[in-house]
This record gives C-alpha cells, sequence and structure tokens, in this order.
C-alpha cells in the first residue's frame, strides 16, 4: 500500500500543472477577446461620430501596431540579453567542471543565437520598423 505513495505525488503535479496551464491559457484568450471587443467598440463609436473618423480610427490602428511593434523589439532585446548570458554561463560552468577539453564551446550556441537576436533588435529593426511606418503613412 506505501508503495502507491510514491506515484501518487507526481501524477498530482502533473495534472495540477496541466491543469493550471489550462486555466492560464483560457483566462489570457479571454482577456485577448474582451480587449478586441472594447477596441472594435471604440472604433465604431468614433465611426459613427461622423467627420474626420475615419482618419482618427487609421491613426488609432496604425498606434497601436507601432506600439506591439515596439513591444515586440524590445522582447527581442530581452530575450537575446538573456541568452546571451545563460551562452556565457554555461561556457563559465562547462569550463570550471571539466577543463581542458573544449567542451565548454557548446556555451557558443545560445551565446550567439543571443548576439544575433540583439543585433537584430538594435540595428536592423529599428529600420524595418522605420520603413514600415513610413510606407502606412504614404498610403494615408
Amino acid at each position: 500500500m506505501h508503495s502507491y505513495y510514491g506515484l501518487l505525488l507526481p501524477i498530482v503535479a502533473i495534472v495540477a500543472v496541466f491543469t493550471f496551464v489550462t486555466v492560464a491559457s483560457w483566462a489570457e484568450n479571454r482577456r485577448k477577446e474582451r480587449e478586441s471587443y472594447y477596441r472594435e467598440e471604440t472604433y465604431r463609436k468614433i465611426v459613427e461620430q461622423g467627420g474626420d473618423s475615419g482618419d482618427q480610427v487609421l491613426r488609432l490602428i496604425r498606434d497601436e501596431e507601432r506600439a506591439r511593434a515596439r513591444q515586440r523589439i524590445e522582447g527581442m532585446k530581452l530575450g537575446g540579453l538573456i541568452t546571451t548570458v545563460v551562452g556565457v554561463g554555461i561556457m563559465i560552468f562547462l569550463r570550471a567542471l571539466v577543463g581542458a577539453e573544449a567542451v565548454y564551446l557548446v556555451g557558443l550556441i545560445p551565446m550567439l543565437i543571443g548576439v544575433v537576436l540583439v543585433v537584430y533588435a538594435f540595428f536592423m529593426a529599428p529600420r524595418a520598423l522605420a520603413r514600415d511606418r513610413s510606407e502606412t503613412d504614404r498610403q494615408v
């Protein structure tokens, strides 16, 4: 009878984790759905007012797209920095653990991925964002 207790804890932990992930995913989807609904309601009310409401809605949409792009770039910067530091940490850890063998060079993989993310986020993405901005301004 006592041998089953050893299996019970991992089973309960797995069920709890999957339940949490399911509820968190559902809550996130509901939040996004509500945000989308309220955003569309705001656009509809602006358009119903008449006048230059179409331009206002287009400005709001462009501003939201820019904010999302800015968030994405900031996320890339943070992710790149974290990945770079993890790669350096792996290199230091493996060098101290193994010693003279070149196993520590495995840390170059995440480090270089992080460097690429950081270089893209700092140097290439702002140009792409500016190019997208100028294209949308010409369309309006």
